[in-house]
């Protein structure tokens, strides 16, 4: 009997034992490769009859804005505000050095005092000598050059007075006050620096009464009207507001040859707590007639590493992610301007769970 060298029993065994590693390895690999199965709702994508928009950019403004300046010259003093503030009707912003005010007070003060004492003078002239024409003492030409005076008299005192009524009035505009309630949106002078009438210091707006102006050519604009309501776009805000078309400008730009039209932004929006603020961006959109688009739930939309997209399911079920462009947005869900086609299937639900390569039953 033949007996095998000890190298190749060994040898045999080493094999053999190497195969049943690679078996072992290979159904450790068929089963981590089994797809994690998750539960989540799907929908076909198709091609859907939707509104249609005209999109052009506006700007949010403040229906009332006032630049706030004094009446009279002189050195502003104790401005009260500071930008940002929010003010109510009738609450002090600044005042004007009254010293000049004062000044001119005390001159048209005593101008009336002189003009008071000299009328006396006058009219006691004028009745000595109407006394005197009557017992025909003095000639009548004598007489009515009395009367010329106490009537000269008379005018004098009566603008002095008027003259102290109207320096006493401006020291009423040394204050000058809010005159309506709004938010202090920018600071044009400092104290010490000279208040003259026309040059603003303060500017005033409005927060409770936002519109939004946007420009729109000749095609848009005949289809518009007073009154309609569109959807308007807004930066910060989550979904679009219902602007309702307040003015339509009956004359166009000689140089873009486009209509200048103002929205009115509901007053539930516009008010002081919200986050819309005059300056901001908005997106008016137009309506004009049906589009055919692609649309998507809003709960089918991810943002991941900065990329938005969906999950897209194949033929097993297996989802992957899919980089979309988007457009408007709608009741019927989110337009799909790229990344899909009429027929995907699409995960419209728990979508923060799945993960490339999950097998999607729902």
């Amino acid at each position: 009997m033949m007996h095998r060298p000890v190298h190749a029993y060994i040898a045999h065994l080493g094999l053999g034992l190497m195969l049943t590693a690679c078996g072992s390895h290979d159904e450790t690999t068929k089963m981590s490769a089994a797809p994690r199965v998750v539960q989540a709702p799907s929908i076909v994508v198709q091609l859907q009859d939707t509104p249609a928009y005209a999109a052009t950019p506006g700007t949010v403004v403040a229906e009332e804005s006032i630049k706030v300046a004094s009446r009279l010259m002189g050195h502003i003093h104790n401005i009260a505000v500071v930008e940002g503030q929010s003010v109510k009707a009738g609450q002090r912003l600044f005042t004007i050095d009254p010293l000049d005010i004062e000044g001119a007070i005390e001159q048209a003060r005593l101008a009336l005092n002189q003009a008071e004492d000299a009328l006396k003078d006058a009219k006691a002239d004028h009745d000595r000598y109407a006394n005197l024409h009557k017992e025909e003492v003095v000639t009548r030409q004598q007489y009515e050059k009395m009367k010329l005076n106490y009537e000269i008299a008379v005018s004098r005192a009566a603008q002095s007075k008027a003259g102290l009524t109207t320096a006493q009035g401006q020291m009423r505009y040394a204050t000058v006050t809010a005159p309506f309630s709004g938010v202090v949106t920018q600071k044009l002078a400092n104290e010490g620096d000279i208040a003259a009438p026309g040059h603003p210091v303060l500017i005033l707006e409005n927060p409770a009464k936002l519109q939004v102006q946007t420009t729109v050519p000749e095609t848009v604009f005949k289809t518009l009207a007073a009154g309609q309501t569109v959807n308007i776009e807004v930066d910060g805000q989550t979904a679009p507001l219902k602007g309702r078309i307040a003015r339509l400008s009956p004359t166009s730009d000689p140089v873009t040859h486009t209509y200048l039209v103002k929205l009115d932004i509901p007053v539930k929006a516009a008010n002081p707590a919200s986050t819309i603020k005059s300056g901001a961006f908005a997106r008016v959109l137009f309506p004009s007639g049906l589009t055919r688009s692609l649309r998507v739930p809003q709960a089918a939309l991810q943002n991941r590493a900065g990329i938005t997209g969906v999950f897209v399911l194949d033929a097993q079920g297996i989802a992957q992610y899919r980089m979309v462009r988007t457009g408007t947005v709608s009741s019927s869900g989110i337009e799909i301007l790229a990344g899909l086609k009429a027929g995907d299937r699409v995960v419209t639900g728990q979508v923060d769970g799945i993960n490339n390569g999950d097998q999607i039953k729902g």
